[in-house]
């Protein structure tokens, strides 16, 4: 999957199908989903800085990767919520958690050498889950059809708001 773009359409879909069951889904919360949905990939910084170097900086054994697993996903979405009111934190909790948990998700069932994917539930659990290897992480294939999928969201949400407003 063309990884943040997906990853975004993914989120915006679910949030905007959300949005007509919970009509507190506005505009804004479903730009949070989209958000959390980019908290796992927060480990592309090994792009910029990587693990060797900060390995080397710490003097201890250090690894990106474990960014982009369940329970650094849920320490992000924690750190999110604290800077919300905390009116609004259950349900920016929530919405967030429900970006990230798409994102890894749809990250499951990328397709690997080995058959198996990444330790999603750590630190729950080490255990890689086999992955039905569905696409590749540079396929653009994925990101067209849920571009589509979103354009129709996006359009019947449109046409439900205009039919309300008459």
């Amino acid at each position: 999957m063309p990884d943040l773009l997906a990853h975004a359409l993914l989120a915006y879909t679910i949030a905007t199908l959300a949005s007509w069951r919970y009509e507190w889904i506005s505009r804004p919360y479903v730009t949070v989903v989209m958000a959390g949905a980019f908290i796992p990939d927060m480990t592309k910084i090994m792009l910029l800085i990587p693990s060797a170097q900060v390995e080397q900086l710490l003097g201890t054994p250090f690894d990106w990767t474990g960014l982009h697993t369940a329970g650094a996903a849920l320490c992000s979405v924690l750190i999110g919520v604290l800077l919300v009111s905390e009116s609004e934190r259950l349900r920016v909790f929530t919405l967030l958690s429900v970006g990230a948990a798409s994102h890894l998700i749809a990250d499951a069932f990328l397709l690997k050498p080995t058959g198996l994917s990444y330790p999603l539930l750590w630190p729950l659990t080490r255990i890689h889950p086999p992955t039905p290897g569905l696409y590749l992480s540079t396929d653009f294939e994925p990101a067209l059809i849920l571009g589509m999928v979103a354009l129709i969201a996006y359009s019947v949400t449109r046409f439900k708001t205009d039919q309300g407003r008459s």
